[in-house]
This record gives structure tokens, C-alpha cells and sequence, in this order.
């Protein structure tokens, strides 16, 4: 079942808001153009990756209304799918070319919408999707979070800096760096259920975080997370998003 936060994103979606459209890209579009590339294997350029990613999420808005959770295709793998399919077609109608001919593109078929074995979905694609969401919870909780707590925690996990050293940096203690970091701690638990919420339309992605070493019980439950490994969890996969953002940034700019 979708949780009323997916189900409204869904919604804004098919009722074409262009924010949440952006917002869709944003957090999944480096990731997209990653596994192009990587099936374009040389054959295509910087230029065609971004137009090919481009025209998918062109062919999701066409179709957004053919998605079916319940039919066991993560949206996830439904993204991928067109992704190749948009590929396959610009492959096709170079080679038609190259034979002096031409090709019709063909159509985005209901066997895309289920859950495409062929659509050659790995783990790698699937950690980096996960990623992207803790990508998108991180840059949240920044927005949200006091500046300086914020910076705390940055300096303190995403950088790995010892609590001693951001104590001496910004002239307070370690406790009390501690303290403030665990505001922001505090935050991103929720802002990460939010996010994985929002973009998880099947159990086997809302169970993700559990798989991938981030509890997100809250702190004052019963039974608490570990905040070292939450943190540490955390740190691993935002540095390695952080790359593929970064690869992907500068792939354009060239």
C-alpha cells in the first residue's frame, strides 16, 4: 500500500507540478545519466547522455499515469526501464542511419510499466537510487536544522572531523558539540523517513534503510538507535553519492 506521503507525490506528478518534477530530478537524474553512460559504454558522448536524460524523464511524464506499484516494479526500476528504452531507441536510429535507412521509435510497451527483468537493474543502480534519497534528506535537514548545528554535524560526520578538533575550531566543548550535533541528528532521522516515504512506493524500498545500517527510531523510543552507526551509515553513503554528484557535475560543465 502507498503511504499518503507517496501517494501525494504521485499525485503531484500526474497533475504536472513542475516543482515536483524538478524535485524528482534533482535527487534522481545524476544517478540516471550514471547508467547511461555506463550503457552507452563510449558509444555516446556527455551531450547525448544529458539529452537521453532528458527525454526520459520527457517519456515518464507520458506515462506516469501507467504506473502500478502493485504490479511489483519498484518506481526505481520502472524509472530505469525507460531509461533503456530511450537509449535502445537512440541506438536503433543510429544504426538505421548508418545503413541509409530509417527506424520509427518505438513504444514505451506495457511490459515496461511491470517489473522488467531486462531492464538490467543491478545493486550498484539500486544503492546509488538509496543513496540519492539520503542525499535529499541530508541537503533537507540542512534547511531546516540552525545553521551552526548544521555545520557542527557536517564537520563532526560528513567530514569526519574529531569532536575535539570542531570543539577547538569553533571555540565551544566537546559535550556541547555532541549536544548540537544530536539536534541535527534529531532532524535527518526524520527528515530520512520523509524522504524514503515520500519516494518508496513498494515495502521492499520503505525496508531499505534497515538493510543499508540506518535505524531511524527515534531517539527518545524505547529501543534507540545507535547514533555511531547511524552516523557512520550516514557518512559512507552521502561521500559516495557526493562522488557520483560530482562526476556528473563535471561532465556537464564539459
Amino acid at each position: 500500500m502507498l503511504t499518503p506521503l507517496t501517494t501525494g507525490f504521485v499525485k503531484r506528478l500526474r497533475s504536472n507540478d513542475q516543482a515536483a518534477w524538478f524535485e524528482l530530478w534533482e535527487v534522481f537524474g545524476p544517478v540516471v545519466r550514471a547508467q547511461l553512460s555506463k550503457w552507452g559504454k563510449g558509444r555516446i558522448g556527455v551531450e547525448t547522455v544529458r539529452d537521453l536524460s532528458q527525454e526520459t524523464l520527457a517519456a515518464l511524464s507520458e506515462s506516469i499515469d501507467r504506473y502500478d506499484p502493485a504490479r511489483g516494479a519498484r518506481f526505481s526500476t520502472w524509472l530505469l526501464a525507460i531509461a533503456r528504452h530511450v537509449l535502445s531507441d537512440e541506438l536503433d536510429r543510429r544504426g538505421a542511419s548508418k545503413r541509409g535507412g530509417s527506424r520509427k521509435a518505438s513504444s514505451l510497451e506495457e511490459e515496461w510499466m511491470a517489473a522488467a527483468p531486462g531492464a538490467g537493474v543491478d545493486a550498484q543502480y539500486e544503492q546509488q537510487v538509496f543513496a540519492a534519497k539520503v542525499v535529499a534528506a541530508v541537503v533537507a535537514t540542512g534547511k531546516e536544522a540552525d545553521f551552526t548545528d548544521f555545520s557542527i554535524y557536517a564537520m563532526r560526520v560528513l567530514e569526519g572531523k574529531p569532536g575535539k578538533d570542531v570543539a577547538s575550531a569553533l571555540g565551544i566543548s566537546e559535550p556541547t558539540v555532541s549536544r548540537r550535533a544530536a539536534r541535527v541528528r534529531d532532524i535527518l532521522r526524520i527528515k530520512l523517513a520523509d524522504v524514503i516515504r515520500t519516494y518508496s512506493f513498494t515495502q521492499d524500498e520503505l525496508d531499505e534503510a534497515a538493510r543499508n545500517g540506518i535505524d531511524l527510531t527515534p531517539k527518545q523510543d524505547a529501543v534507540a538507535a545507535d547514533d555511531q552507526l547511524f552516523d557512520e551509515a550516514v557518512a559512507e553513503i552521502h561521500h559516495r553519492q557526493a562522488e557520483l554528484r560530482r562526476a556528473d557535475q563535471s561532465a556537464r560543465l564539459e
